[in-house]
């Protein structure tokens, strides 16, 4: 496997994508999200940091699709890019949280707030890097 043989581009691109729709997402529900977390955003206090970790995140998750895609699609196409996606979500991504928010003991509304952020990024991520190749 070529770990560098993909569209940096796209990848690029996939996670700036990606990053502007969780911040739409986030501000339209940064009310329904505090009540889920059980905090005021000054309780939160987290500064910048998040901001940062989620685009170095989403990198990866645009990276990990790119390669992956065609390993187990034959190609890269939109739709093979968000079969892909979607399969990544169902399989690790909200069972990730589902399982950790029970333990958590968070509400059921953050793990659907955050789930379909996730399933959103991957989406998107899946067209861009579908489009570019």
């Amino acid at each position: 496997m070529n770990f560098v043989a993909v569209n940096w581009l796209a990848i690029v691109l996939a996670t700036v994508a990606s990053f502007a729709f969780g911040a739409v997402w986030y501000m339209g529900l940064s009310k329904q999200w505090l009540d889920a977390v059980g905090k005021t955003k000054e309780q939160l206090g987290v500064g910048y940091t998040p901001f940062i970790w989620s685009a170095v995140v989403e990198l990866v998750m645009a990276y990990v699709l790119a390669l992956i895609t065609p390993l187990l699609m034959g190609g890269i196409s939109i739709g093979a890019a968000i079969q892909v996606a979607v399969l990544m979500w169902v399989g690790f991504v909200i069972t990730t949280l589902i399982m950790n928010h029970r333990y958590e003991g968070m509400k059921w509304s953050l793990t659907i707030i955050d789930g379909l952020h996730i399933l959103g990024v991957l989406v998107i991520q899946g067209v861009v890097i579908g489009i570019f190749g």
